[in-house]
């Protein structure tokens, strides 16, 4: 079967050189035609698992109709050039070529087409690569915004966000949240800025940053119905913990419903936050102590009769 589909693509090879070739009577290459015979070689070496051969024939296909001025035919042989370079695992090859179909795209107009493509290259990189993932991930929201298609937009600027905290790019994270957050306000959906309010004040405490902590909670309070949610007093009391370096207070936050079934990313920040010198244990109350007449005094009452007499 496999051999029978690797003939298969040679003669379609062969068809289309022919195509190309220009002669007495025949002054101009058929690029069309010799693209059709390009793709049709590369889907019968696809299916015989030769996908070396598969790649060389979709560029071929591409150049065709580059040549053609068909740029968005063109786009998708790179495309497929790029899918064939997957199944060979060499992903930054693939990623770059589907980066390239995806400008062709936007050349001819097909913003939505080049997006799908560089959402797709992000997922094939994000293991392997994920400071590549983030790019493209923000490439992608910025073609999305450009549209005015804002909740694609910000879907993708979540992906590149939760990357940025895995890698512990906090401050680049920061940036990229505060984004969203921008964005969910703008399509008023106001229980996700509040989520992202959380996120934010998480990644600057990671930062060792306080003051810009409280700053996300202050100007929050201009967002409809968060003053008074228990997103709202969950923070005020994380920042209060954090403040006083209480870390059973911050510990008691972070373990709460609301912060351990946020996004996985985010979740292990909050689990992971340890406050400024490693934080205080809440005090247990002083344990009194008998006196020889029967009576009993407590710790600090030992302390003051200590030094009643001066210290000398």
């Amino acid at each position: 079967m496999a051999a029978q589909k690797i003939n298969e693509g040679l003669e379609h090879l062969a068809k289309a050189e022919k195509y190309l070739k220009t002669g007495f009577l025949k002054w101009k290459p058929d690029y069309d035609s010799a693209a059709s015979e390009y793709g049709k070689a590369a889907v019968a070496f696809k299916n015989a698992k030769q996908f070396e051969q598969a790649k060389d024939a979709c560029l071929r296909e591409a150049v065709a109709h580059e040549n053609n001025r068909a740029l968005f035919h063109a786009a998708k042989a790179y495309e497929q050039a790029g899918m064939m370079l997957k199944e060979m695992q060499k992903l930054p090859e693939a990623v770059q070529l589907i980066e390239k179909a995806s400008m062709m795209y936007l050349e001819n107009g097909t913003p939505d087409t080049a997006a799908m493509a560089l959402e797709r290259a992000g997922k094939l990189i994000e293991n392997v690569d994920p400071e590549k993932a983030v790019q493209l991930y923000q490439q992608t929201a910025n073609v999305f915004e450009n549209e005015e298609r804002l909740r694609q937009a910000v879907e993708l600027l979540g992906k590149a966000s939760r990357l940025l905290v895995r890698g512990r790019r906090f401050d680049e994270a920061a940036l990229s949240i505060q984004k969203e957050k921008t964005i969910y306000k703008e399509i008023e959906n106001y229980p996700t800025c509040y989520k992202k309010t959380i996120a934010q004040v998480l990644v600057h405490l990671h930062r060792n940053d306080y003051v810009a902590a409280e700053r996300c909670v202050r100007e929050s309070y201009s967002i409809p119905g968060f003053n008074g949610s228990e997103d709202c007093a969950a923070l005020e009391q994380l920042l209060e913990g954090y403040d006083q370096q209480d870390q059973d207070q911050v510990s008691e936050v972070c373990n709460s419903p609301l912060f351990k079934y946020m996004d996985n990313d985010y979740a292990k920040l909050g689990l992971s936050l340890v406050v400024p010198g490693g934080g205080i244990k809440k005090k247990s109350p002083a344990t009194p102590q008998a006196k020889p007449d029967g009576t009993t005094t407590t710790a600090a009452e030992e302390e003051e009769d200590e030094y009643s007499g001066g210290l000398c």
